[in-house]
């Protein structure tokens, strides 16, 4: 006998199986005829939990698009733009990242999913079968089904979703800003990477230009020698000068090969790839740099480390309150139906539904101090967060100081390291001649040379200092973007 439900809405939340197969089977068509004629899937993120980076792509903070390439092509010359572009598109770290926020963004759903109610169905075909061995004709067989659904509605608690809410959101902030610090983070170690091989290829040309030099001393003493106008003490030294170059540039092409395959590695490039590097053509001495109160407003606002921290800060206060929470009255609305039986029992000989529905009112009343304890963790982890952000604030403008005074030292030296190479290029051909025509000796010669090596190793440090000091000021600040190597391609 089938009884009458006293709240027929309840049967609402109660499907068959077929019922409940033919559901899953239209939510799964209209799934898939959405995703085929161009929209979204709507139960793919029904909550709406996903930031708009997700969608739209990662950007440089300059809005810059990070565009990755379908392919590389290695054998036409890479600027510098071409070499970020790549590395930003295979670096593991970014990759890690990137995960990460989905991972938030999940959790973000699952705290907004506690606001929704629960609904559990549950479908079983029974046989129920008794047996009297001393009465046999009492013995009964039954086959049927029992089913039953559940409904739950959290109406009130003391906080401690909305905590768990604004502390998940908090935490999708510090994922976006810790994918923010690794993209800023690769391409300040990718750009000084392009700048070490510049350099290095800098070093090795002047190298090669000492060694020219030196052959040419060579032969022009040993010239000398056959006219019997120089000693033979005069082609030994020439000669000695010539092997000391030699050795000088193998240290340099070695140097160079090194850094190139730094460059490499960087990139996320297999180590057996050979690069072609477009030289730059920036401006060096058209650069000026903002005052330093400047730029430190604007790290305090805009970097992502302390974005983060600040972020994980104000998440560890959120978990305060939901501690808390968990230890307080919770109400819910409830509603069951069964059909048949109840859960966990045997199949009844009758066919029976019953319906309730009711609100629950929980009330903890002694956990053993349980949670007391984590209420402490959860101020203490607060408190750690609070001193973990005022480390990562001091830590990044005391390097946002160290690279800003760097980098106003060394645009003062440019100007004084290109005085000095001209000087000296200037009194290797003065002595070249003078040598030539017999009116200079060979250590004038040699000495002019040496000094010509040296300016050319102090302008390339001068140049590779300011370029190092400018990136580290970029990268310290995080205003690395595109604007940086658009200058230099």
């Amino acid at each position: 006998m089938n009884a009458k439900p006293k709240y027929p809405f309840v049967r609402a939340f109660t499907l068959s199986p077929l019922k409940v197969t033919q559901a899953c089977l239209l939510t799964l068509m209209l799934s898939k005829a959405a995703c085929a004629v161009g929209f979204a899937d709507p139960f793919e993120d029904p909550l709406l939990t996903r930031p708009p980076v997700l969608l739209n792509g990662p950007t440089l903070p300059d809005q810059a698009q990070i565009i990755c390439p379908d392919t590389v092509n290695l054998q036409h010359a890479l600027g510098l733009s071409d070499v970020i572009d790549i590395a930003l598109c295979h670096n593991p770290k970014i990759k890690q990242a990137w995960a990460g926020i989905k991972i938030q963004a999940s959790t973000v759903g699952q705290a907004r999913a506690s606001y929704l109610p629960k609904l559990n169905a549950t479908y079983s075909p029974q046989q129920s079968q008794t047996s009297y061995p001393e009465y046999s004709a009492a013995n009964n067989n039954t086959t049927g089904h029992m089913s039953y659904a559940s409904f739950s509605w959290r109406l009130f608690d003391f906080g401690g979703r909305e905590a768990n809410r604004v502390s998940a959101n908090l935490l999708l902030e510090a994922a976006l800003s810790t994918h923010d610090a690794s993209i800023q983070k690769s391409m300040a170690g990718v750009i000084g990477s392009y700048f070490d091989v510049l350099t290095a290829e800098a070093t090795r040309q002047a190298k090669i230009q000492s060694v020219q030099f030196a052959k040419a001393s060579l032969e022009s003493t040993i010239r000398r020698e056959r006219r019997g106008a120089s000693d033979k003490s005069d082609t030994l030294q020439a000669q000695t000068a010539l092997s000391k170059a030699e050795l000088s540039s193998a240290r340099a092409e070695g140097n160079y090969r090194k850094a190139l395959a730094n460059l490499v590695f960087s990139m996320g490039l297999p180590t057996e790839s050979k690069l072609i590097l477009k030289a730059p053509q920036e401006s060096i001495q058209q650069h000026s740099f903002k005052d330093l109160d400047t730029w430190l407003e604007q790290a305090q606002k805009e970097h992502p480390a302390i974005k983060t921290a600040r972020a994980q800060w104000l998440s560890s206060k959120e978990k305060i309150t939901a501690a808390r929470s968990e230890g307080l009255p919770t109400i819910d609305l409830m509603a069951n139906y069964y059909q048949n039986g109840y859960p966990n029992q045997g199949l009844q000989p009758t066919q029976s539904n019953t319906s309730t529905i009711g609100i629950a009112l929980n009330i903890p009343i002694f956990d053993g101090f349980d949670r007391t304890y984590k209420i402490r963790e959860a101020e203490a982890r607060a408190e750690q967060s609070l001193a973990q952000m005022e480390e990562t604030k001091l830590q990044i403008l005391t390097e946002i100081v160290k690279s800003h005074s760097d980098a106003v030292a060394s645009l003062t030296n440019l100007e004084s390291s290109e005085k000095l190479l001209e000087a000296s290029k200037k009194a290797v051909d003065s002595s070249v001649k003078r040598y030539s025509n017999g009116e200079g000796n060979i250590l004038e010669l040699l000495s002019t040379q040496t000094a010509l090596a040296e300016a050319q190793q102090e302008r390339i440090r001068c140049i590779s200092e300011w370029r190092s000091a400018r990136l580290r000021l970029l990268a310290d600040s995080a205003t690395l973007g595109r604007d940086f190597y658009r200058a230099s391609n």
